[in-house]
Parts: structure tokens; C-alpha cells; sequence
């Protein structure tokens, strides 16, 4: 008989393998309501989209054929080998999404353009680059990015490009798939005008996104039955069609047919694979949101129910089977990218890449469910201007084919980078996986850029204007930065020349907010010579973000002493992840004193050398200790002051008139027009002192 203690073991293990098995399931039921309704509205306009234009002449049984083989077999290395198998395992902490490689990429090499980052940031728990040693490939690399300026530079421009795409996406998946919905009403009403359709997709379109700030987590339930419903309609749809009328059509998935297709369509069936690659749409989102669930659960709901229900829908075309269903369907799907651009949005803010915006937690359950009311309505109006101006859901697809496409090869190459530096895998390998999948990615943008004058201009139009406008947000940040730390102030020569500035202590504390995680900034000389006297405790509070996704509170401060404990001088570096948000719950106030005051009793245990080096009285350190604490209290009581520097930037007048518009009319323009740094902050107005600097760049 098996022991007690080890049959009491057994079942224990028992019930946490059937509870995580129970959690998986779960997830990947409410995977289907978030992640999965783009990619299963796809068959509501793949095949119109591919038999377009003069490829309408060839639409019989052969050519059907064709397109369905490429579509299974896009399908199946695509969204199947590629993601689910292998980008699937490149979540960064459980995130996925382009700016999750990226952020795997600069914590193993040194990539990153973010300014701040510290020695002490690699021991986050979160930042965890331990794993097998180099190999002469990845060495090889590393050695090349930290050497090459320009690599880095092109490599986030890469990126950033890669987000706008994803972004575009956001705004050609509502309009397209709601326009395709709707329009099977004219199947039954061909008398309908198209202005009508019109006119109800943009009501829809409307109502979709006001919905948008109840969030996601009280509506994923109720989605996830649409979905379900939507694939097994389609699937049953497409399986009686196959019994009934064709049964010889798994011919087609024979790779033959593809060049079959090619040699007998040639000039305009290369050109319809712009529609083939639209089967493929939703993928990139299926990683982009992978934080909000889990790698297990997103596979379970593709392998077991998506893939298994698409491939049976595109066997045997299926047009507008049911008008609601199809109808709240396409609405799932638009959802789900709508939310995907939320978190990419916050990401890019996180890494100052973005203007500053309004960040809404709207789940206390789900953390990173979140809602931008900012991008919500311009997100809307984008759409409703391209679904009145468009109209026709061919030319939306080659806008939509051309984001889709663009950002999938981007993953592919920024993936074959993770395989050599942070996997370790040999060139060879990473080069083949850049070579298969890169070449099928190629080859169905290369389609796309034809259609580029058909539609497809407004996916270039909205992408680099985006681009332009994080890139010249990242630009002047940055410079920001470069000029703080080239006018850092000698805080010596301030204390030494306070008799003669008249400069005196006045009760509080004073936190001064700056980008510098060392040294004394600008703004503090500046308002000291305008206004001599500072309060008997400064914290220099410096609000960072790292490149992790998420960092756990125990570990969010950073303090540490400037001066000898005379001075009464901190420094506070608060440090986040790319998907923490940067408004707390919890008393920002009452939380920082009680770090400082963390800091002063254990000071002596952590670092005791350099206790010995600051005390330059005798007696003994717990006392001292304790009465620093509360000088340090009885200052809190005194009241709090919040001192920032409201800087403007220009232009050198040496400078070029690109860098000239660029800073002094569209980074002026977006400094004034977005979210302030104290709104940001949440800082109180009442104890807000602004100290206004002008910078040159």
C-alpha cells in the first residue's frame, strides 16, 4: 500500500494538475471572445478580395482551387508553424507583441536608445537574461549592435514601423470587417443602395466604439459564444457544401494547384494574392495580446477549434451564411485589435515613443486590460473616414493586406535576431527561419505593393505619419535628455555660495521631479537662483521606465542618499515596466516617506562601509538613524511641494529646416496639445511649483 503521506502527495498533485488544466480551458474560452474574432471574420471577405478586378474572368474550378491552396497552406505555415509553434515562445514574461522582442533583445544586448538605465536594473526579478553562454554567432552580433550607433537607430526605426502597421491595423479591421458583414444584406435586398450600407456600418462603427471604456473583462464572456456560434456555423456551413455539392475538394489542398493557378492567372493572379494574404489577418494580434491569457490557452483554442473550423469554411466558400451572426462577429473582431492597440499604444508610451495620453485601468481582475479615450475616437474617426471615403471592402483589404503583411515580416526578422542572441541557435538556423517564412511574407507583400494606387496608399499614408510623429516625439525626448545631462549643476557650489543668494531652508519636503538618475538637474539651479530656498528635505524623484514588462512593487523604488544626512538630500528613482501604468492605487506620498524612511533604518545593514564614510558625528548609528526618521516625519507633516520643469524646446538656428519643423512647430505642437507631466503624475495642483526652461537642440 502507497503511505499516507505520499497517497495525501499523489492527490494533491492530482487536484493541481486538474486545477490548471480547468484554468487553461477557461482561458482559452475567453481567448475566443478577445484574441480569435478577427482572425475567424476573415473568411467574410478573403475570397471577394482575391477575385477582384479582372481575376473575376478565371473564377472557376481551377482557380478556386488554386486560391484555396494557397490560403491552406498560408494558413497552415503561417498562422500555424510560425506563431503558434515558435513566435509563441518568445513572450517576454509572458507578453508577446513587436515591442516584446524588442525589449528581449535590448536586455540581452545592448540596443536599447532608452535613456536612464542603470546598472541596478538588471537584478529585477523581471530582468532575467540568465541562460546558456554566447555562442560566436550571438557574440558576433552583440559585439556589432554596441559598436554601431546607426544599427540601433535603424533597428528601432524597424520597430516603430512595425507598430504603426499594427496600429493600421486597428483601423482597417473594424471597417472592413463591418462593412463585409453588413453588405450581405444586399443578397437578399439588391435594391438596397450602397449608401445605406454606408450609413449602417458607420453607425456600427459608432457604437463599437463607444462601448470601448467598459473594457474588455465584462465583455469577454459574452463574446466568446459569438465566436464559437460564428466557427461552428461556418464550419457546418462549409461541410455540408463539401458533402453535398463537391466532395473531391480536398484536391485542392495539394500544393500543385498553387502553380497551376500562377501559370494559368499569371500578371493578375500573382497580383490577387494581396487578397489571399487577408485569410492570415488577426495573427500578429493573436501575439500581440498574449500577456492578457497565456501561450497553452491561445494554442488550444487555435488547434482545437479555429484552425480545424477555418480550414473547413475556405474549403468550400462560404458568403454571408448569417446576417446577425456575421454581423456580431465582425464586431468581436474589431474588438479584439481595438484592444491590441491600446496595449501598443501604452507600450510605446511607457518608452517615450509616443505623446502622452490618458491611460485607463478598466479590470481590477485582468491587469493590463486597458482603455485610451484619445485613441478610442480617433481610431473612430479614422475608420468612419475610411469606410465613407473607400466604400468597397477590395480596396480596404489592399490597405489592410499591406499593414498585415508588413508587420508580420517584421516579426520574422526580429525573431530570427531573438533566435541568435537571446535562444543562442546557430546562423544557419535563424537563417532558415528567416528564409522560409520570410520569403512567403515577401512574396504576398510584394502582391500588396500593386494595389499600392487601389487603396493601398492609405495604409502608407496612416503608417508614416504615425511613424513620423513617435519618431519626432522619441527625438525630442531624447535630446531632452541630452541637454539635462550635459547642464547638470554642482550642487557644491550652490551650498558654498548660499550666503551670498541669501539661500535658506524652509520646512516640507520638496520633490523635484527630473529625467536624471544622477546628479543634480538644470531646473533646480535655475529656480534656486530665482527663488533662493529649497526645503529641509529634497527628493530628487526620477520616473523611469526599464525594459520589462512589469516590475513588482517591492522593487519599484530606489533610494538612495545624496549628501550626508546633514544635507537631508535623496534621490528616488521609481522605476516601471512597458505594460505597468504609471498611476498608483496606493498614496504616492505616504509610500515614498515610508521608503526613505525604509532606507535610513536599514542603511547601516546594506551598506556599511559607506555608513561609516557619512556619519561624521560619534554616537551611535540606530540613534542617528532614528532621529533622521523623524526629522524626515515631522517634514512630511510640514506639507509637501512638487517642483518640475516645464521646458521649451528649439532649434538651433544652425540647425537644417527639417530639424527646425520638427522641433519648434511638431514636437512644440505635441508638447502643448498632450497630457502634462503632472496630470501624468497625478500630481495635486495645489502643490504643483513649475520652473520654465528653454533648451536648444
Amino acid at each position: 500500500m502507497m503511505p499516507i503521506s505520499d497517497e495525501v502527495n499523489y492527490l494533491n498533485l492530482q487536484n493541481l494538475e486538474k486545477a490548471s488544466c480547468i484554468s487553461a480551458l477557461t482561458l482559452a474560452y475567453q481567448s475566443l471572445g478577445v484574441v480569435y474574432g478577427d482572425l475567424s471574420t476573415s473568411p467574410l471577405y478573403v475570397y471577394k478580395t482575391t477575385f477582384s478586378g479582372k481575376l473575376r474572368v478565371h473564377e472557376d474550378d481551377e482557380e478556386i482551387y488554386g486560391v484555396l491552396s494557397f490560403i491552406f497552406w498560408t494558413f497552415t505555415l503561417i498562422a500555424l508553424c510560425k506563431y503558434i509553434i515558435i513566435v509563441m515562445s518568445a513572450d517576454d514574461n509572458g507578453e508577446g507583441g513587436t515591442f516584446a522582442l524588442y525589449s528581449l533583445l535590448c536586455r540581452h544586448a545592448r540596443l536599447s536608445v532608452l535613456p536612464n538605465q542603470q546598472d541596478s536594473d538588471k537584478k529585477l526579478s523581471s530582468y532575467a537574461t540568465e541562460g546558456s553562454a554566447d555562442t560566436w554567432d550571438s557574440a558576433f552580433l552583440k559585439s556589432f549592435a554596441e559598436k554601431h550607433q546607426k544599427f540601433r537607430n535603424i533597428l528601432l526605426i524597424f520597430v516603430l514601423l512595425g507598430t504603426c502597421m499594427a496600429i493600421g491595423d486597428g483601423i482597417f479591421t473594424p471597417a472592413i470587417s463591418v462593412l463585409s458583414a453588413v453588405s450581405g444584406v444586399k443578397i437578399k435586398a439588391s435594391e438596397l443602395h450602397e449608401n445605406y450600407v454606408v450609413v449602417i456600418s458607420c453607425v456600427i462603427l459608432v457604437v463599437l466604439f463607444y462601448i470601448q471604456h467598459h473594457g474588455t473583462s465584462r465583455v469577454a464572456f459574452l463574446f466568446a459564444p459569438i465566436v464559437i456560434a460564428w466557427l461552428l456555423c461556418i464550419s457546418s456551413i462549409g461541410m455540408y457544401n463539401i458533402i453535398r455539392w463537391n466532395p473531391h475538394i480536398y484536391q485542392a489542398l495539394s500544393p500543385i494547384y498553387m502553380l497551376k493557378f500562377l501559370k494559368e492567372t499569371g500578371w493578375e493572379g500573382w497580383v490577387s494574392l494581396g487578397g489571399v494574404v487577408l485569410s492570415i489577418t488577426g495573427v500578429e494580434t493573436m501575439f500581440a495580446v498574449l500577456g492578457h491569457f497565456s501561450a497553452l490557452s491561445i494554442k488550444v483554442a487555435f488547434i482545437f477549434l479555429v484552425y480545424p473550423c477555418l480550414i473547413l469554411a475556405y474549403l468550400e466558400p462560404v458568403f454571408w451564411p448569417v446576417f446577425i451572426v456575421a454581423t456580431l462577429a465582425a464586431v468581436v473582431g474589431s474588438q479584439a485589435v481595438i484592444s491590441a492597440t491600446f496595449s501598443i499604444v501604452s507600450q510605446c508610451c511607457a518608452l517615450h515613443c509616443f505623446p502622452r495620453v490618458k491611460i485607463v485601468h478598466t479590470s481590477s481582475k485582468i491587469y493590463g486590460q486597458i482603455y485610451i479615450p484619445e485613441i478610442n475616437w480617433i481610431l473612430m474617426c479614422l475608420c468612419l473616414i475610411v469606410t465613407i471615403v473607400l466604400r468597397d471592402t477590395n480596396r480596404i483589404g489592399h490597405a489592410y493586406g499591406l499593414s498585415v503583411t508588413s508587420v508580420m515580416f517584421i516579426t520574422t526578422c526580429l525573431m530570427t535576431l531573438v533566435m541568435v542572441i537571446v535562444w543562442k541557435q546557430k546562423a544557419v538556423v535563424a537563417a532558415s527561419f528567416l528564409v522560409i517564412f520570410g520569403s512567403i511574407e515577401l512574396l504576398y507583400l510584394s502582391a500588396v505593393f500593386f494595389k499600392v494606387l487601389d487603396g493601398g496608399w492609405i495604409s502608407l499614408l496612416l503608417s508614416w505619419t504615425i511613424m513620423a510623429t513617435m519618431f519626432i516625439w522619441n527625438y525630442g525626448s531624447l535630446k531632452k535628455h541630452q541637454f539635462d545631462l550635459e547642464n547638470k549643476v554642482s550642487m557644491d557650489r550652490i551650498l558654498a555660495s548660499g550666503p551670498s543668494l541669501g539661500i535658506v531652508r524652509v520646512p516640507g519636503i520638496g520633490l523635484i521631479y527630473t529625467n536624471l538618475v544622477t546628479g543634480i538637474p538644470a531646473i533646480f539651479g535655475h529656480f534656486v537662483t530665482n527663488l533662493p530656498a529649497f526645503h529641509q528635505v529634497l527628493v530628487f524623484v526620477c520616473v523611469k521606465s526599464v525594459q520589462v514588462p512589469y516590475i513588482s512593487e517591492k522593487e519599484r523604488f530606489l533610494v538612495t542618499r545624496i549628501y550626508p544626512e546633514d544635507y537631508g538630500m535623496y534621490r528616488c528613482v521609481i522605476r516601471y515596466g512597458y505594460k505597468d501604468l504609471q498611476q498608483e492605487n496606493y498614496d504616492f506620498e505616504n509610500r515614498l516617506v515610508s521608503e526613505i524612511v525604509n532606507f535610513i533604518e536599514t542603511e547601516g545593514e546594506n551598506e556599511p562601509t559607506l555608513r561609516m564614510q557619512i556619519c561624521t558625528c560619534s554616537g551611535n548609528s540606530d540613534d542617528e538613524a532614528v532621529d533622521e526618521s523623524v526629522h524626515i516625519l515631522r517634514a512630511r507633516e510640514a506639507g509637501m511641494a512638487y517642483i518640475l520643469g516645464h521646458s521649451y524646446a528649439r532649434a538651433k538656428k544652425s540647425s537644417s529646416i527639417f530639424k527646425k519643423v520638427a522641433i519648434n512647430v511638431i514636437y512644440a505642437f505635441l508638447s502643448r496639445n498632450t497630457r502634462r507631466p503632472e496630470v501624468v503624475l497625478n500630481v495635486p495642483p495645489t502643490s504643483l511649483l513649475e520652473v520654465g526652461m528653454i533648451y536648444y537642440v
